[in-house]
């Protein structure tokens, strides 16, 4: 199965009615999967079943199985840093695993046992601050994977954890959210956790010398008590004033927007709990393992992979809106966009050749907000963009009939995307309503929905430590699985690194006046920032 015959094929579907294909039995059974305990429904993506056995021979003839193996095997995947990939091993601890051939499991345990240990003594009161008060807040400072996904993991169950332990997040170094962060805090109560795998992050190292000042001017120069940090560098957490025991190891063959699951997690882990923590890990190794062993046909990482790599390559979509129905997952859609934009967002396949697509935008917010801000767009722009819908059949907040009534929302969006509404429809309503012809005629254009526009549909029975860690798995293994479709790297991020450069090279300029390097636009913007400076 060529390039060019998927990309036919992708021309022919779009031409397809979606509301023909639900009607298709069959096709409706091969596209519902239950995993890991989750539901996902693929029926309203815009392909045939001769189209998703098209995609499913693709698959299998560029290799994706012995990819998978590969993977998992602890190859080194991740070419261009010669490193493997290996954060499943972080959630399976009982398990064996490799990375280029060293056995790093015992390693793994380890780890997780020492960092349980540390959240254990944090929340009993056993390891307390400088003058024994116990730690009622932690100030957790990363940026990127460092602080993506923990403060996702924190927003999303902390409702229901039950905890006493406070978790603020700083990870941007805009002054603002440093301060923001620290309001109300009481620096003798407060643990400030540093996760930088180099510990050379420009952006972390910034905000951790402003909140040790903030620390210090209440408990004096020794805060060594109040300093915790995950980095791979002890040497230089040493030299910063950690105490040797208080650094968590952070191993190379985790990448950071697969960190979450390593001590990266610690703030986490402290906060919810180590049992919250180790329902949620158990959850995602469930999907591992569905991953890892299933048919490609009956797997359905694999199927949303091809669907999403057809709808990007062969349908030309350029995005793809990710919409969970639950406040406390409003920070996935931002999640999602460095895990699958850090990961597929490249131009070279992985033998260095240009590639004519690689992974979408991805953005999106909460429903129902997201209803009453770009779902216009979404209905009746004539860009046609993808979503994904994410629903919580139970609440925790005993609000039965609000949960209902959200529920019915992202239902009906899924529905009106997949219908759309006729102009001859819009005529017969208007017309019922008692408008006059030339109403009709003025207005009916405006109402109409085309329709035939592709969504997906997970669904958690309750938002569960153990739920979420499976979709989070899910999203992981999706963004492996679509990046081999376009051939590329999905475990560097070189893209990230050129501004970085930059950017130290202007705070220079910002200091002493733009330097020869800069170009006429550059230089006339460091002169009227510094003017606006004096």
């Amino acid at each position: 199965m060529t390039h060019n015959d998927l990309i036919a094929r992708g021309q022919s579907a779009a031409l397809t009615s979606l509301p023909t294909l639900l009607l298709d039995q069959a096709r409706h059974k091969r596209l519902n999967f239950q995993a890991a305990g989750l539901s996902f429904d693929f029926s309203r993506g815009l392909l045939s079943q001769a189209d998703l056995d098209a995609l499913l021979l693709h698959a299998q003839e560029i290799g994706l199985e012995q990819a998978r193996s590969d993977l998992f095997a602890g190859k080194a995947i991740n070419v261009t840093e010669d490193r493997a990939v290996m954060h499943m091993a972080l959630r399976q601890p009982e398990r064996e695993f490799m990375a280029k051939g060293d056995a790093i499991s015992a390693a793994v345990r380890a780890g997780r046992a020492a960092a349980t240990a540390f959240a254990h003594a944090i929340r009993t009161g056993s390891i307390a601050a400088s003058d024994g008060r116990p730690f009622k807040s932690i100030l957790h400072i990363g940026i990127g994977g460092s602080d993506l996904g923990p403060r996702l993991v924190y927003e999303a169950l902390a409702p229901t954890a039950g905890s006493d332990i406070t978790v603020r997040f700083a990870a941007n170094i805009e002054p603002g959210e440093l301060a923001a962060a620290l309001v109300g805090l009481d620096p003798r109560e407060t643990l400030i956790l540093c996760v930088s795998k180099t510990f050379t992050t420009l952006e972390t190292l910034e905000n951790l010398t402003a909140a040790r000042a903030w620390l210090q001017a209440t408990i004096g120069p020794d805060d060594s008590a109040h300093l915790v940090a995950i980095s791979a560098a002890p040497e230089k957490t040493k030299a910063a004033g950690f105490r040797p025991d208080r650094v968590f190891d952070f191993k190379e063959w985790v990448g950071g927007r697969f960190s979450l699951w390593s001590a990266v997690g610690l703030s986490c882990e402290i906060a919810l709990g180590p049992e919250v923590v180790a329902e949620m890990h158990a959850g995602a190794a469930a999907m591992d393992i569905m991953f890892e062993t299933l048919p490609l046909a009956e797997n359905p990482v694999v199927i949303a992979s091809l669907i999403g790599w057809w709808n990007r390559t062969c349908l030309n979509f350029k995005s793809r809106a990710v919409i969970p129905y639950a406040k406390r997952l409003r920070l996935l859609p931002q999640f999602l966009q460095q895990l699958e934009m850090e990961s597929n967002g490249k131009s070279v396949d992985l033998g260095g050749h240009n590639v004519a697509t690689s992974g979408p935008v991805v953005w999106g917010a909460e429903g129902t907000n997201a209803q009453h801000a770009f779902f216009q767009h979404l209905h009746q722009s004539p860009d046609v963009t993808p979503v994904e819908f994410i629903a919580i059949a139970q609440d925790d907040e005993n609000a039965a009939g609000r949960t209902r009534m959200t529920l019915a929302n992202v239902l009906a969006q899924a529905e009106a995307l997949t219908h759309g509404k006729s102009l001859e429809s819009v005529r017969q309503t208007m017309q019922a309503a008692g408008a006059r012809a030339e109403q009709i005629a003025a207005i009916a254009p405006h109402r109409v929905f085309k329709g035939n526009r592709p969504s997906s549909f997970v669904l958690m029975d309750r938002l569960s430590p153990a739920n979420f860690g499976a979709y989070l798995a899910f999203c992981e293994h999706r963004t492996f699985v679509e990046g081999k479709l376009w051939g590329v790297n999905s475990f560097d991020q070189w893209g990230v690194e050129l501004g970085k450069v930059i950017a130290s090279e202007i705070d220079m300029d910002l200091q002493n006046g733009p330097s020869d390097r800069r170009d006429p636009s550059s230089v006339a913007m460091i002169e009227k920032i510094r003017a606006l400076r004096a």
